[in-house]
């Protein structure tokens, strides 16, 4: 069995102990009848550590206190204030306390007096409710309240996900690595690079198949960057043939390390649309590179709507339509995540006849980061000549067009059985009723968004969900919260756990494991301030 060797006292507060009725719900902590009489055993997890006094388990969650197995982690609660004309959630701070003696005193919580009982004031999330393992039993809160005046029930639980993964946007033009290739994270491949969408490079991390289909350290270097990103920490990675990455939820992503600014205003073609007009009398021609597609000016559908005459310029690359080029130059980190330091290298040449001496040509970047001025000599040759400043301005505004470079992290998994065992005895009429729009399912109070098709596969942004609101065990497997919110009636029709619906004022009261009164320990936390109030939001459906 696994145990924790930590010697020098438990992290975070006291909370209930799990009741000792041997009810086959998993709330008393079972003996292995070799296992010593100073132990406890946990079955939160299909670990089932076996605990020593004073120390915690392998997943650092659960604790022994005096024979007695505790939550180490607080149950996180949405709380918001109504009064102001946009309602926002207050966040409540506590000192954390550093042993178990200090946990136990301070788990009682005075600031709370009981008044605001209503759903749409707190929200009780899954962020440290624990889990429904082994998988009948039901969730540890089904809380009962009124939102708006109206009969709600909330199901709430950390699901065990071994079933689920990262998808990661990156905002760059940069090369990353071919589609498919291996992304690592300390040596171990983590997952893959997938497609590129517009401006953004995109990666698919973890999964099934990485936690529990590889070695063991490629499960668990997997599980550690899944668990970094997810609670927006930084994680460094490596692409097979490509790039060295950090990437951070809401940070700018550092490639190659040079951390990124501006993500890009368009495509090529985009660019050269989008500024025609604002060129137009300035350029004689305009080129944008682009790994993806290439735009020039006079071809382009805009320059000859606004009867710009044909430069004569011969671009390297597949032309797709009228200003329109496909690789003009192999991906890289160079002008418009091309491989090219110098513009020019993607212009075969002039048509005589057609070009003339003296044209002006500008050539920008996607994102004008890069731009240079040429006026073409005698020879037609372009020339380098300082850019005119109503020039620089048109450049400074394709510029100011940019967003900001940023990495995106979204948590998706699939809600399996032991999930939706926890909110009814028959788990397909939940799946039912979340298609049918009557279940709200939100991660830690924040959004999700389910996939259409068969099952219940989620996903929600992590930086719209409170801080370390993930954790792990060492199956291995992500610790992650739900919720799913819906009308009482509509609970009961679906065959809910009616026997264990507890008020609101119970739980916040006493929680979701004893009877014997003892106080609940907690946190209220703030939340995205552009988050819907979970209770009053339409479900996110496919």
């Amino acid at each position: 069995m696994t145990e924790h060797t930590k010697t020098d006292g438990l992290p975070g507060i006291d909370v209930p102990a799990l009741p000792t009725t041997p009810d086959g719900l998993g709330r008393a902590p079972a003996r292995n009848e070799r296992m010593s009489t100073s132990k406890v055993e946990c079955n939160a997890c299909p670990v089932l550590c076996q605990i020593s006094e004073g120390r915690t388990g392998a997943c650092d969650r659960y604790a022994n206190r005096e024979g007695v197995l505790v939550r180490t982690d607080p149950v996180v609660m949405l709380r918001r204030e109504l009064d102001s004309p946009e309602p926002a959630l207050v966040p409540f701070a506590r000192p954390a306390a550093d042993t178990v003696e200090a946990a136990a005193a301070d788990a009682p919580q005075d600031d709370w007096n009981g008044d605001l009982l209503l759903a749409d004031q707190v929200f009780v999330t899954g962020i440290g409710s624990s889990t429904t393992y082994p998988d009948y039993k039901p969730a540890p809160f089904i809380v009962a309240s009124k939102a708006q005046g109206v009969d709600m029930v909330t199901v709430v639980t950390e699901g065990i996900f071994s079933y689920c993964s990262v998808k990661v946007k990156i905002d760059t033009d940069r090369f990353l690595g071919s589609e498919q290739a291996n992304v690592r994270y300390k040596g171990e491949v983590v997952g893959h690079v997938t497609t590129a969408e517009y401006g953004s490079q995109m990666l698919s991390l973890g999964g099934v198949h990485h936690l529990t289909g590889g070695s063991k350290k490629e499960g668990r270097m997997t599980l550690e960057m899944m668990q970094r990103l997810c609670n927006k920490q930084a994680a460094e990675c490596t692409i097979d043939g490509g790039a060295s990455l950090v990437i951070q939820a809401g940070r700018a992503p550092i490639v190659n390390g040079v951390e990124e600014q501006r993500m890009r205003v368009g495509c090529g073609s985009a660019t050269v649309g989008i500024f025609a007009k604002q060129l137009l009398g300035l350029a004689d021609e305009v080129v944008v590179v682009d790994d993806h597609i290439t735009g020039v000016l006079t071809e382009h559908q805009a320059g000859r709507c606004l009867a710009m005459p044909p430069s004569g310029i011969q671009m390297r690359g597949r032309k797709s339509t009228p200003g329109r080029y496909f690789q003009v130059a192999n991906p890289g980190s160079g002008w418009g995540g091309t491989d090219i330091a110098d513009p020019l290298a993607i212009i075969e040449g002039w048509e005589p006849g057609v070009a003339k001496p003296g044209l002006k040509l500008l050539m920008t970047s996607t994102t004008g980061e890069q731009a240079e001025w040429y006026v073409l000599d005698d020879e037609l040759r372009p020339v380098p000549q300082p850019m005119p400043e109503a020039v620089r301005k048109v450049v400074e505004r394709i510029g100011e067009n940019c967003e900001p470079s940023l990495t995106t992290v979204l948590f998706l998994g699939g809600a399996g059985g032991s999930l939706r065992a926890g909110v009814t005895e028959n788990p397909i009429l939940l799946t039912r009723a979340i298609k049918r729009a009557l279940v709200n399912v939100t991660c830690g109070g924040a959004p999700a968004y389910v996939w259409p098709g068969g099952g219940i596969t989620v996903m929600a942004d992590v930086m719209r969900m409170p801080d370390n609101s993930f954790g792990t065990v060492p199956t291995p497997a992500i610790i992650a919260p739900i919720e799913f919110s819906m009308r009482l009636q509509d609970y009961a029709d679906l065959g809910g756990h009616m026997e264990h619906v507890m008020s609101l004022e119970q739980a916040l009261r006493r929680g979701a494991w004893q009877d014997d009164g003892a106080p609940l320990a907690r946190r209220f936390v703030g939340q995205a301030s552009d988050n819907p109030w979970p209770l009053g939001h339409k479900p996110m459906l496919g």
